[in-house]
């Protein structure tokens, strides 16, 4: 496994709370930036000498990512980076669609909306050093048009898709690089929420999460 995980700029000592969180979001990085491979083994004693801690936290920071999604546990071989495939875009993007336009047209709603942030996820996406970073500063972005949707459930919901999104969305920047025009139909869904329209901005974020499967994933978007 490559060096690099260990000098990944997200593990660094005190920047969290806790040495698992630590671990986790080196492990995370290393899984989005496609340095940790689709479907490579995940093994403790490797990644806690790379990362120069205890097997403890690996263990508890693989268990968490296998409950985002990153990360399959099997009792026969173990941890390993989760596949994407065409059938895994199809179930977290059919999911999207029917749940993030109408939480996004609810929060639109809200005079309260935090759009401040969304520009700042925005920003952040432009400035990324890689696609590890841009998919997390995309997801923040998605989860502002949500957040505000005044339904918890819905919330946690769309939160339980969100590391598999970015999963799909890496290994789709990998072969077909698409951030730029994903980042100009971010812009309209922003300008269309900062004015107020519940409803263009259903029918843009319908339009943006479609055309991201149409493009990447050509197959699962007829079926």
């Amino acid at each position: 496994m490559p060096d690099a995980l260990a000098q990944s700029t997200s593990f660094r000592p005190g920047s969290l709370p806790s040495r698992t969180e630590a671990v986790l979001d080196a492990i995370k990085h290393a899984i989005l930036t496609g340095e940790l491979k689709p479907g490579q083994s995940l093994v403790e004693t490797e990644l806690a000498a790379r990362l120069g801690v205890s097997k403890t936290p690996v263990r508890e920071a693989l268990k968490t990512l296998a409950g985002t999604g990153l990360v399959v546990m099997s009792p026969y071989k173990g941890a390993s980076v989760r596949e994407v495939g065409h059938a895994l875009a199809r179930s977290v993007y059919d999911m999207r669609l029917l749940l993030e336009p109408v939480a996004a047209e609810r929060t639109t709603a809200n005079p309260h909306g935090a759009w401040g942030e969304a520009q700042a996820a925005l920003d952040r996406a432009d400035r990324a050093a890689d696609g590890a970073e841009r998919s997390l500063a995309n997801r923040d972005f998605h989860r502002t048009l949500y957040a505000g949707c005044g339904n918890p459930l819905l919330v946690h919901s769309l939160d339980e898709l969100r590391d598999q999104t970015a999963l799909v969305s890496s290994a789709a920047w990998a072969v077909r690089p698409s951030w730029e025009m994903e980042a100009r139909e971010h812009r309209a869904i922003l300008r269309a929420a900062q004015d107020g329209k519940p409803d263009l901005v259903g029918t843009l974020l319908r339009e943006h999460i479609g055309a991201f499967v149409a493009r990447n994933f050509p197959e699962t978007s007829a079926k």
